[in-house]
Order: structure tokens, then sequence, then C-alpha cells
């Protein structure tokens, strides 16, 4: 018998756009997204065959937070894909943090946000180029102007008038020269990766009875009986018991998970490979390794001693190791542990956040996490996005400019999806301008982040 397969011919890829944003995480869909839906042709170029970075391909989870203490600071595009995910029963939308350490979390169903992403993309008129990477950057005359990629069909070449780094990592700026920074100031270390994992079968009212019973062994928010969803940092004791036998090697000092949308599942971040590069080739090989070998003792010890995963089964561990930090452009301003803490405003503000400066230290198993005491909230210059070298290139998530403590705060995914967002919309503006984006007048941006639905926390006058 002859099977006649049918072949569909795919049209090429074209080689010039209005926009190129490379990395489609939290920070490059919105950016896309944003960039298509201001009129821009825009391409997003993706290492893996979906979308959402360290959300989906990390299992980084919930997402935390939407929300300061009293409104909503990450709003518009963002929010929509909240919405489209409740729409199909993957979210169960911004619900209070039992731990009190966020003013909200947002559990989310990865695979169904992989479908949402993808379908806001296709829908926004974004090209999407996955299973491609970027190897390479042509400059000259402090612009670049052209990306070298590579996918199944070999090498190519893309061009822009504007490009929007969002590897994370802060690839294509580095590839094109752009100075940066890496780690804490004193010796370079960065926060610690972790290899995150879903555990199945847990018996969540059981580990709210032990809660109830031991509530010196946990961190609490006020009223945290009457939340939703299970949210874990503690079980102390059960952990330094574990540590001194022997029995977890783990540099961790408490059981910390959060339940997700399915019944019985929870999100594990309890790994922690301290001491490694994430922008080394050997170092990220070495901590993936030991990472998985690290969920592994980590399942056994949750089985053996913690309440409620006696029946708890280990579902599946992230596509890939997650990053909490590496480069960090030095942009035409940094972001300080000083502006997040005493709520700054700028007159160029694209962004807001609200999270806690949460630093996992780079060299033990402990945790130091700063509340934003003074002010609920704190803005993010557009200059943050910005560089001296490559004059039409932007950045947007946690490789932005900001100090190793600032960024522990704006690394968070609802704003890094903020800052896509407004990465996106001066691109696009750039582009349609035939402008560098540091040209832009700010007033311009802030209007269009506005108009898609975005909350800046200002009103800004009328102008061209």
């Amino acid at each position: 018998m002859t099977i006649e397969i049918e072949r569909r011919e795919y049209p090429a890829a074209p080689a010039r756009y209005d926009v190129i944003v490379a990395g489609g995480g939290p920070s490059g869909t919105m950016a896309a997204i944003a960039s298509a839906r201001s009129g821009a042709k825009t391409l997003l170029i993706e290492r893996y065959g979906f979308l959402g970075g360290m959300i989906t391909n990390a299992l980084v989870g919930p997402m935390q937070s939407f929300h300061s203490r009293d409104e909503q600071l990450v709003t518009g595009i963002a929010q929509e894909v909240i919405d489209r995910l409740m729409a199909i029963g993957g979210s169960p939308g911004h619900v209070t943090d039992m731990v009190g350490f966020a003013p909200s979390v947002t559990p989310v169903d990865v695979e169904k946000l992989k479908f949402v992403l993808q379908e806001m993309c296709v829908e926004s008129g974004v090209h999407l180029q996955l299973h491609t990477v970027v190897v390479g950057v042509q400059t000259s005359e402090g612009r670049i102007r052209a990306l070298e990629l590579f996918n199944k069909s070999g090498p190519s070449s893309v061009e822009a008038p504007v490009y929007i780094d969002c590897t994370g990592d802060g690839d294509v700026m580095w590839m094109a020269g752009v100075p940066f920074d890496k780690g804490r100031k004193k010796d370079g270390l960065a926060q610690p990766m972790t290899m995150m994992f879903r555990m199945g079968s847990v018996d969540l009212a059981r580990v709210r009875a032990f809660m109830k019973e031991n509530p010196e062994e946990f961190v609490l928010a006020d009223g945290w009986e009457s939340c939703s969803h299970v949210g874990v940092s503690g079980f102390f004791s059960l952990v330094r018991e574990a540590r001194l036998s022997g029995e977890l090697n783990v540099e961790r000092d408490r059981v910390l998970f959060f339940e997700l949308p399915a019944p019985g599942e929870v999100s594990v971040n309890m790994t922690r490979v301290i001491r490694y590069d994430a922008t080394d080739g050997a170092a990220l090989s070495h901590a993936e390794v030991l990472a998985r070998q690290q969920v592994m003792e980590v399942v056994r010890f949750l089985n053996k001693r913690v309440p409620g995963f006696e029946r708890a089964s280990l579902i599946n561990c992230g596509t890939q190791i997650g990053v909490r930090e590496s480069r960090r452009i030095r942009g035409l301003y940094t972001l300080t542990a000083d502006d997040v803490l005493t709520g700054r405003c700028f007159e160029d503000v694209i962004a807001r956040g609200s999270y806690p400066i949460d630093i996992h230290s780079p060299d033990s198993g402990e945790l130091h996490a700063t509340e934003i005491k003074r002010a609920s909230a704190y803005d993010i210059p557009y200059r943050c996005l910005l560089n001296k070298r490559i004059r039409n290139l932007l950045v947007a998530g946690r490789c932005i400019s900001a100090t190793h403590e600032a960024l522990a705060s704006a690394r968070v995914s609802p704003t890094a999806m903020a800052i896509g967002h407004a990465a996106g919309a001066a691109a696009a503006l750039a582009a349609e301008e035939g402008v560098d984006p540091a040209a832009l007048d700010v007033g311009r941006i802030q209007r269009l982040i506005m108009q898609h639905g975005g909350n800046l926390g200002i009103e800004v006058k009328n102008g061209a």
C-alpha cells in the first residue's frame, strides 16, 4: 500500500522587518505583540518551539506580582494574557499569596500559556521564527545592521531599523559589544539558578492541617487560612533535620512550593545551584546536571518527610534550569535599590514594579528579602532600556540596566512583561518615525502604552 504524504510549501520568511525581537519570554512576547499591534512589521525569534521563556521552559511560577498593596500595576496586554488563560481554565487569576511575600500570585497552566501566547502573537500579526537562535550580530557606526540566525534551514540573516534584546541573558547586546555587568558588585556572583519541577497527587488538605497545627514552622500572611490556593514557605525543622543527617544536601533552608491550577499539583522551588555563571556554556551544562540530581534528592525528601507528599509523584522538570540573573546592560540610567525602596518616580516612566528585593544568596542557602516599606510601587525609567554604544537597540526583561539589588525586584515576570510592552511600543514608534529609540518623545511612548491598557500611574498631556 502506498501512503501519499501531502507536500506543503511554506513561504520563506522575509529578510527585512520594522522591528526584530530576540527572545520569546515574558518580555519578548509582550514586546512583539505591542510592536505588531502598533503597526510595525515584527519578527519574534525564539530558540524553543514554544513561547513563554522562564515561565514555560523553566516552570517558574506562580507569576508574582501584578499588584502593589492597593492597585494593579501590570495591566494592558499582560492582563489580556491572564484573561485568556482564565477563559480556558488555565489560571484562577490573581489570588492572595498565602506566604504574604507578594500582594498577589497568579498560578498558570504552562501548556495553556504556551497556546495563549502563540495565538496572541499570530492574531497580532507577529512573524514567529521558532527553533532559531541568534549566533551573531553585524554592527557598524554604532548601529546593528543585521542579526545572524541559525535553525534547521541553516544560517540566515535578518534586518530591521530597530532591535529589541529580550533574551534574558543579554545575548544580542553582548554580541553587539555593549558594556554590561554581571552579579553583585563585590565579586560578580549572580543569584543561584533553580530547576523547578511539578509534583502531582499532593494531599493539600493534609498540608493545610499541618500548617494550622504548626504555624511557627512557616512564613504566613495574615488571614492565610482563607487563601484559596496553598503556598508554602517553611517546614524549617524538617529541612534542618534532613540536612544534619546528610539526607538532604541541597543548600536550601526551607520547603517552597505553590499550588497549581490542576487539583493536587504543585510547583516546587527547592533546588539551588550556586556560584555558576548562566552565560558560560560549560558552567550552564554542569548546572543542568547538578540541578536534576538535586531534583531527585528533593523528591525523595518530600516523599519521606513532608506531610501531604507521601503519595506524591514527580510529573516533570523544567526544559531548562531557571536563571534569576545574568548580564545587565549598562544603560543611560541604572535602577538602584534606593529607587526601588523609596518608590522613586521618573518622568520617563514606562513600567512599574512592586515586588520586594528578593535576593537568593549567591554563595549560601539563605534568602534575603527587603520589602518596599516606604512606597507601594516604583517607576522604571525608559533610559534603563537604552545604551550609549548601539543606538538602535532596546533591551527588556531581566537584562535591563539595574544594580544586582534592584534587579532582584524588577526581574519577576509581570514586571518583565510590562517592560517588554514598553519596549515594543517604543520600537514601533522609532521604526515609524525613522529615528533612534533615544530620540523619541517619551510622552508618545507613554500614550501608546496607555492606549494598550497599561498603567503608568500618570496622566500624559495630549500632544503629537
